[in-house]
């Protein structure tokens, strides 16, 4: 189940454990409280998340579409291998913003 998150004057949301069926309401309604409340990017700190399965990932992308409408992004920082393989198995890594290491975020 994610758990730990906390948000930060910054928009950073940090979530730890697993993103799937059993935590996603939370996710949503976390993700949808900050788009809705905040302006700019929104950056989704994973570096603690051990998994996320299709359910997490159709989350992540109705957060990405919401932003994005707005002109927007979810920018995803600190992607382990298990959630990078995910991202990349259903290309999301191609349309999502993913942090890489210190530098810039990748465009999407």
């Amino acid at each position: 189940m994610a758990n730990g998150w906390t948000a930060s004057p910054e928009t950073v949301l940090h979530v730890a454990g697993r993103l799937d069926g059993t935590s996603v309401s939370e996710a949503r309604q976390r993700l949808h409280t900050a788009i809705a409340t905040t302006d700019g990017d929104i950056i989704l700190d994973v570096s603690d998340m051990e998994w996320v399965d299709v359910t997490g990932l159709a989350v992540l992308v109705d957060a990405h579409r919401r932003l994005r409408s707005q002109d927007r992004r979810l920018v995803l920082r600190g992607c382990g291998p298990r959630v990078r393989r995910a991202l990349a198995v259903t290309r999301l890594s191609r349309v999502m913003s993913i942090e890489r290491g210190e530098s810039a975020p990748s465009a999407a």
